[in-house]
């Protein structure tokens, strides 16, 4: 029997969630078969076996579990599984805790006196955070009594109830039991909407039929909780609720991280791109004859510009760890790319080394690939330092935020005809900004302005740019 673990699909993953399994329960698998879809904090990729055998699943489509929890075993013939199935198939079925998603057991909770436990049929209390009925069988339906509906039944007990982690953490900290909600996420994900109306008691009903109910627990000595109003108005109007994917989640977690912890500081300058849009208005006349296959962006001369110039101050090119700071040896830039619904940040390796040609090809094709949904981990990983360009979207200057361990990003402006003052005259020219935010444990001041001036150096005098 081999166990396969959830493997590390990316250097800042440590948990992952599986999205669909593509070989299934009981079939027999060869080396290099996908088995699995599964979602990373950076992106979706398929895994494939390593060896052969009969695939016997641990975890179901939808589990979310941290890196190296076991997700599935490969049987040899003969062979039977280990252990009890799937993670959580084990609780008893009227436990009152769901199982963590990093597989550590909940303490178990009191056992409740019979003498308090409420009569049969009646809802429990907001004293314990459960809804109406969660706690017990359902109440019989007693004259004048409206009986209890349901649109959709609990998820059994059985199996390990499909939750997001955040309708986990939020159940948990309510005392509510998973497996007693219904689910509305897809394929009955119980999300965080599902279990607020769990905690505020909607799940019961609105209007009459949460009345009935909350009178006929009144009836049998319990404690109710306000059971809001359906036609309630609300000052805010409909609200929707969007749970966070988990890229966004990761984008999120590290940009409170950077804002929280690195001592920031920012250098702006403006750069006179006369000459660098002169120089591009020739090379896209030798696209254009065929010379060449397209010719660069401003954003990939930029790019170009910033790999010369980490590779000149190797402190721009650093990372800040655990008290210390690694200088490192290959310059690779990342590019921040808007998708669908998030920002990620593909990196352009070994941009001191590629030619500005080689680069505008790159640069594309990764963009493709972030706005197709193909881009994978490993063209999402190994930045050492970032350039973020809103220049497309009319936005003169902005300072973005550092992605950490980087020690600098670099914000890039929208490129336009702004007064200049030459030779004592005014006079119109294309400019640009770039402002440099700068993690003060690594770049000081002076390291920091020799870095961007160099940058605004290569820029101001382009054919730098084409050695």
């Amino acid at each position: 029997m081999i166990e396969i673990p959830m493997p590390r699909l990316s250097d800042s993953m440590e948990e992952g969630t599986i999205l669909r399994w593509l070989a299934e329960e009981g079939a027999s698998v060869t080396r290099g078969q996908e088995l699995a879809e599964i979602e990373t904090d950076k992106a979706s990729m398929v895994y494939e076996a390593d060896e052969a055998g009969v695939l016997h699943t641990l975890a179901a489509e939808g589990d979310t579990l941290p890196v190296g929890a076991p997700i599935a075993q490969l049987l040899g013939d003969g062979e039977q599984p280990a252990g009890a199935g799937r993670p959580g198939a084990s609780e008893a079925a009227g436990s009152a805790r769901p199982v963590p998603t990093n597989g550590a057991r909940q303490p178990a909770e009191p056992a409740v006196p019979a003498r308090s436990a409420p009569p049969q049929g009646a809802a429990l209390g907001a004293g314990n955070g459960l809804p109406p009925g969660a706690g017990g069988p359902p109440p019989a339906a007693t004259a004048g009594e409206a009986p209890q509906r349901s649109e959709q039944a609990p998820q059994p007990s059985g199996d390990r109830v499909k939750a997001s982690p955040l309708a986990r953490r939020l159940a948990a900290d309510a005392n509510l039991e998973l497996s007693a909600l219904a689910g509305t996420g897809p394929g009955g994900r119980i999300v965080k909407a599902d279990v607020e109306r769990a905690a505020t008691g909607e799940a019961a009903g609105g209007g009459a039929e949460g009345a009935a109910l909350a009178q006929g627990a009144a009836a049998a000595g319990g404690a109710v909780a306000d059971v809001p109003r359906a036609s309630t108005p609300m000052a805010k109007g409909a609200s929707q609720v969007h749970e966070l994917t988990r890229t966004q989640s990761l984008i999120a977690r590290r940009m409170a991280e950077a804002k929280a912890t690195i001592p920031e500081f920012t250098l702006r300058c403006d750069v006179d791109m006369e000459a660098a849009v002169e120089m591009r208005a020739s090379l896209k006349r030798l696209a254009e004859r065929g010379e060449r296959e397209r010719a660069p962006s401003v954003n990939d001369l930029i790019v170009r510009a910033c790999g010369l110039a980490l590779r000149e101050h190797p402190r721009a090119n650093g990372t800040y760890r655990d008290g210390a700071f690694e200088l490192h040896e290959r310059v690779n830039v990342g590019v921040a790319v808007a998708s669908a619904d998030a920002l990620l940040v593909p990196v352009v390796r070994d941009a001191d080394r590629l030619s500005v040609w080689e680069i505008a090809t790159e640069a594309r094709r990764l963009a493709a690939a972030v706005r197709d949904g193909t881009i994978t981990p490993p063209e999402l990983s190994g930045a050492t330092f970032s350039v973020s360009n809103l220049g497309m979207y009319g936005i003169d200057s902005f300072t973005a935020v550092i992605n950490p361990p980087q020690a600098a990003i670099l914000a890039v402006g929208s490129l336009a005809q702004r007064p200049v003052v030459r030779d004592g005259r005014l006079a119109v020219a294309h400019t640009i900004s770039l402002t440099l935010a700068c993690d003060h444990r690594i770049l000081y001041g002076a390291d920091a302005a020799e870095f961007l001036g160099a940058v605004r150096e290569s820029l101001q005098d382009p054919l730098r740019l084409l050695t």
